[in-house]
């Protein structure tokens, strides 16, 4: 396995991403669209989950793709995001046709970012607002850390954020995954520097410090957040043709990643979950053992993003937690 040329989701070629954000707000909105529908599939692990259209992704249900999928900050409020990404992929002439009409197909998810120090004294709901600015700013390149829907996200210890990261298969297969890091757990081991994704790390992509010597494993961690202010939403994507059941089972599989950079993860205080989309542009090699890989690659490159976004995150006024960045080598 080798990273992408951009080490980003958009490696997956048709794929897009937008960001838009608020610094004030501490917030804001990631968008993954394509230049054509794709299929997606979802899977909540969390027990605090927040969601707009996720059952339509279901393999008995009737929508075949979508336009886009939305993550967002705001908890709640949020989810009116989806509400500007619609307006935007209409106004582009975007969406299932019903007679004259077009309506966009935009599930989403969010995080609870309320409590982080910034501005939440709006008016008006500001996600809408953030939704169309993040549709209209896809595109191929986008940053990660503090952008987007990471931009107010946060851990147990440290300032979270947006991540992504890609892998090329052997068979020729890309894979790629987007995430907002908003853990109750750590990314790190203990108060170090090292990253519990450390053994899945390519290209030294997050400092390359491996795992620490020694870590005490074994300690029963205390949650740093209450009942549904911790969530991490993640995307893996791949260019190969699978149907909304085999990405079903792709989303469980990326899940493991999850698990391998959080700790601890998939708590009754997270709405943890994945989606997993597929462009359907290259056929499985080999049917047989090609799902296999891919639920692998999913896994390890969902850890590697998770601890990309932590590791770019970057300091800003009101900040409650440090940044990776500011810790001691």
């Amino acid at each position: 396995m080798r990273p992408g040329y951009r080490n980003l989701i958009t490696d997956i070629p048709g794929l897009r991403v937008g960001n838009a954000d608020d610094r004030r707000l501490k917030s804001g909105v990631t968008v993954l669209t394509g230049d054509a529908p794709f299929a997606a599939a979802v899977h909540v692990m969390g027990g605090a989950p927040g969601t707009r259209e996720t059952d339509l992704l279901a393999p008995d249900k009737l929508v075949a793709g979508v336009d886009a999928l939305v993550l967002s900050g705001g908890s709640a409020f949020g989810l009116a995001a989806c509400d500007g990404v619609m307006g935007g992929l209409a106004a582009a002439g975007r969406g299932f046709a019903v007679g004259p009409a077009r309506v966009p197909i935009v599930p989403g998810a969010i995080v609870f970012d309320l409590l982080n120090g910034g501005n939440k004294e709006w008016t008006d709901n500001p996600y809408p607002a953030l939704g169309r600015r993040a549709i209209d700013a896809a595109a191929a390149d986008f940053a990660i850390g503090t952008a987007g829907a990471g931009t107010g996200a946060t851990t147990a210890n440290l300032k979270g954020g947006l991540g992504s990261a890609s892998v090329v298969l052997e068979n020729g297969l890309t894979l790629g995954a987007l995430v907002v890091v908003n853990a109750l757990g750590q990314a790190t081991v203990d108060d170090s520097r090292h990253f519990w994704a450390a053994p899945w790390e390519l290209d030294a992509e997050f400092g390359g410090l491996g795992l620490p010597a020694t870590f005490l494993a074994a300690d029963e961690p205390a949650p740093a957040k209450r009942l549904g202010e911790a969530t991490t939403i993640a995307i893996v994507a791949t260019d190969a043709a699978m149907d909304k059941a085999a990405l079903h089972r792709l989303a469980i599989a990326a899940h493991d990643g999850m698990a391998r950079a959080l700790v601890p993860s998939h708590t009754p205080f997270d709405g943890d979950l994945v989606f997993a989309v597929s462009t359907g542009a290259r056929p499985l090699p080999d049917p047989a053992t090609d799902p296999f890989l891919l639920g692998h690659a999913a896994a390890s490159c969902l850890a590697r993003a998770i601890a990309r976004g932590v590791h770019a995150a970057l300091p800003a006024l009101g900040d409650l937690q440090p940044c990776w960045r500011d810790l001691r080598a």
